[in-house]
């Protein structure tokens, strides 16, 4: 009997209790379950700190370290005094891979082992009483080139080869804004960096800032020390000058905007204005997402015969034609001339289900993909309601918002045969696309934009020698029925402001696009006769490119 209790004792493992509590810490902390390991120390820590200021200590360490993972590296070792040691690795963002033997006190033993916790563990390396700060810095900004490798923005006064252009596209560089302070602060920004937040600084923000440097410092200690890395080279976008000037030009000093994209890469060769910010309702451009979902569901064909009337009652509400005007025939002519009379109706009979979907492979109800655009929006097929609001939102009223890059983008999706691109303003990005409907629709849908130009709405667009392709559109911003007798007009009514947001869209040349083009004017007057020149001018830039 006694050669067995020997045994018994000997085979026992003394410490395997306080090792397994040390090393189930370590994994925990590896995943960020700061719950979990709060439920691994002992009572007495527990009465210092609530679970929540243990979680904020732990989250605040990681930022301050800019830290991506804390991993145990391997087992840990026998107690020595009250300390369990076990060697674990810090990956950070800036201070690099830091290698350190974290001490951990244990309290208890065996099944109730516990860590005996203190503000020390909140980071490996620390010492009681420690702090853990860091001191950091930014290199000098990335320089940004147009796509002709013409200097946007250079040095830390961002100056530039083309100032007339870098003006309207490069942005501002301002203090961080509170809401990405917390994002910036993991990625080791300075508190008073500057940062950008509008244009191309913006969307190319982290490629411009580099890698910062600094030290993370333990008190007075160093635990890690890098230099900032300034960008390897510079960030080459998309933008052409040529057509960037003629998008500022034709826009002057109106409100609005104007984009103008490759079809066939998503690269986006201009922006000007509000181009990629502001919503608008997009009016009759809308109606190439009507006529797309009509073809798809087979409830139209382009030879499709439409009574010509001057309004079409949905829901026993006229819906009336531009300035009552008698319109109609086949859907062919009631496109080209952008029938509200025939398209509201052909909205109601698709349905909002189906137009909601057209809508939303077109690119609707998703982010753009550019930093600062806007999302252009459809409401849910079941907040639409009754046939006229569908019908309206057919025609591009109602609810329905959209931004000139977004509609560019429909123009663009037909010019590549359904694909639509995801836009890009990074030069030589690899292109992508979400396919939007069938080569056969998109044809269809281009021969008809196409007539819009030839003999439509689009006329003021067409270009000697080469085929356009558009859509006109003109938004009613608000009611223009007369006031009852009696009743005083509204301002808006006796002003010399126009009650239309003015839009065309369009891509050329139609068989082979080089180029789509958006422009939307607010408060113009028709698209017709307002937009459309203002994208004649740009596709003309746009096509006098040199090809390859």
């Amino acid at each position: 009997m006694l050669l067995v209790a020997i045994w018994l004792i000997a085979g026992r493992d003394p410490g395997r209790g306080e090792r397994d509590a040390v090393q189930q810490f370590t994994r925990l902390w590896s995943r960020n379950d700061y719950s979990a390991m709060y439920g691994l120390i002992d009572a007495r820590a527990r009465a210092r700190v609530t679970l929540e200021q243990f979680q904020a200590l732990y989250r605040a360490a990681a930022t301050t370290a800019t830290a991506t993972a804390v991993l145990p590296t391997g087992p840990a070792s026998d107690k020595r005094g009250e300390l369990v040691p076990i060697p674990v690795v810090v990956r950070t963002r800036v201070f690099g891979t830091i290698h350190r033997l974290l001490q951990v006190p244990v309290s208890g033993s065996g099944d109730e082992a516990r860590v005996a916790w203190t503000t020390a563990l909140v980071f490996p390396g620390l010492r009681s009483g420690e702090q853990l700060t860091r001191q950091t810095a930014l290199p000098e900004r990335g320089t940004l080139l147009a796509r002709d490798d013409a200097v946007l923005a250079k040095g830390p006064d961002r100056t530039s080869d083309i100032p007339d252009v870098a003006t309207q596209i490069v942005g501002r560089l301002e203090p961080i804004p509170d809401a990405e302070r917390p994002a910036l602060a993991a990625l080791g920004y300075p508190d008073d960096a500057q940062v950008g937040v509008s244009g191309l600084e913006r969307v190319f923000q982290q490629q411009l800032a580099g890698t910062p440097g600094g030290r993370l410092l333990a008190g007075a200690r160093v635990l890690a020390e890098t230099q900032p890395r300034a960008a390897p080279k510079p960030v080459k976008t998309t933008i052409d000058p040529e057509i960037e000037r003629s998008a500022v030009t034709n826009l002057g000093s109106r409100y609005g905007g104007i984009a103008a994209i490759e079809p066939a890469t998503g690269e986006i060769l201009a922006l000007a204005g509000v181009a990629y910010s502001g919503l608008q309702p997009p009016g009759s451009t809308f109606k190439i997402i009507t006529l797309t979902g009509a073809l798809e569901a087979g409830i139209a064909r382009p030879e499709t015969e439409y009574p010509v009337v001057s309004e079409a009652l949905l829901s026993g509400v006229p819906i009336q034609n531009a300035s009552g005007e008698m319109c109609g025939g086949t859907l062919v002519a009631s496109f080209a001339h952008s029938c509200n009379s025939v398209f509201a109706p052909l909205g109601a009979r698709l349905g909002p289900e189906k137009l909601v979907d057209v809508a939303e492979r077109y690119g609707f109800n998703a982010p753009v993909g550019i930093p600062g655009a806007a999302i252009s929006t459809i409401p849910a097929a079941s907040e639409m309601g009754d046939d006229l609001n569908v019908g309206s939102t057919a025609i591009g009223q109602g609810m329905v918002q959209a931004t000139a890059l977004q509609m560019t983008l429909v123009a663009a999706t037909i010019a590549n045969g359904g694909k639509r691109p995801v836009p890009t303003l990074e030069f030589g990005a690899r292109p992508q696309f979400v396919r939007v409907t069938s080569p056969r629709i998109a044809r269809e849908v281009g021969r008809m934009m196409d007539e819009v130009v030839k003999e439509g709405t689009g006329t003021a667009a067409q270009i000697d020698g080469v085929a356009v392709a558009g859509k006109t559109g003109t938004a009613e911003l608000r009611s223009t029925v007369a006031p009852a007798d009696g009743e005083e007009a509204p301002d808006y009514l006796t002003d010399d402001i126009p009650d239309t947001d003015a839009w065309f869209v369009a891509y050329a040349p139609e068989q082979n696009p080089r180029m789509a083009v958006g422009v939307l004017f607010t408060e113009a007057g028709a698209g017709g006769d307002v937009a459309a020149p203002a994208a004649r001018e740009v596709l003309v830039a746009g096509l006098q490119r040199p090809t390859g």
